[in-house]
């Protein structure tokens, strides 16, 4: 009798440890009992985590432009990442809803949560953060290799820190958008995009995450370099507006430039392959600057 009851009192205590648990970029404990199975993810850099860590096939529900992988874009929408349907979500019965807390915003979410559906919050702001959200997820569903997917970045993170770390600095104004005209400031994940570069983001001193500017603050600040978004993977025109502004030092040194914003605003491995072409362009203007 006495071993049965110290086999019961042992299983016991072994439940704890078997639930998942994480906590999430807004600081809120997520705990599982079991990994999630049926996963709505509200952001394609969220989706594009997912599939990263191995776990794509719990994919039961997305929204807009989540389109990598290519798998991605078979998974059913619930809307896009501002205005989703609450009623389209809740009827894909999912056990837990990633989500992006400057993006979708808590009270369009709050409907959900307060049905009792599991929601981690992911809001990375470093670079060291995107790795640390593959282990996360990874956890949540379940998939045990997404620590080597996390291993695999920060080791390619932390290379690419130790190329440029000791660069000389170059000022660098990192359009988003040119009607209105935008940046990202020095809380945003670009802006330590540019830093691991080697580079200085002319606006990260802004209080607003996306602020939106005037030329004449742009002519003020006087950058070294000017990188453009876009819409997709072509150059967008209006960066050669630019070029109507001669006294500019980007513009007299022949220093504009665009990256395909998927690759360096997504919260994804795949920002390393913006950072890559970044640093790359930075180096080109250091010769120039020298």
């Amino acid at each position: 009798m006495m071993k049965l009851l110290v086999l019961c009192i042992g299983l016991f205590n072994l439940v704890p440890a078997l639930a998942i648990q994480v906590t999430d970029d807004s600081g809120q404990v997520i705990q599982l009992d079991k990994p999630a199975s049926r996963v709505v993810a509200l952001a394609p850099h969220i989706v594009e985590l997912v599939y990263a860590v191995g776990a794509g096939d719990k994919l039961v529900g997305a929204v807009s432009y989540s389109d990598y992988p290519e798998a991605a874009k078979k998974v059913p929408r619930v809307g896009n990442y501002k205005n989703f349907s609450a009623e389209a979500i809740l009827r894909l019965q999912p056990d837990l809803i990633l989500a992006w807390h400057s993006g979708n915003g808590a009270e369009r979410i709050k409907k959900i949560e307060e049905l009792g559906i599991k929601v981690y919050w992911g809001e990375p702001q470093t670079l060291e953060s995107v790795g640390e959200s593959l282990r996360k997820v990874g956890l949540l569903l379940g998939e045990q290799d997404s620590g080597a997917a996390a291993k695999h970045f920060n080791e390619k993170l932390s290379a690419l820190r130790q190329q440029y770390q000791h660069k000389n600095p170059v000022s660098v104004f990192y359009q988003v958008w040119n009607e209105p005209l935008q940046t990202l400031n020095g809380d945003s994940l670009l802006s330590d995009v540019i830093s691991l570069c080697g580079g200085h983001n002319v606006f990260a001193d802004e209080p607003a995450l996306a602020p939106k500017l005037s030329v004449e603050s742009v002519l003020h600040a006087n950058p070294q370099v000017i990188i453009a978004s876009g819409m997709g993977v072509e150059r967008p025109e209006w960066l050669d507006v630019w070029l109507e502004w001669p006294q500019l030092q980007a513009v007299v040194n022949k220093q504009l430039y665009f990256i395909p914003p998927d690759i360096l605003q997504r919260h994804t491995p795949r920002i390393l392959q913006g950072a890559e072409i970044m640093c790359q362009k930075l180096e080109l203007a250091r010769e120039v600057y020298q």
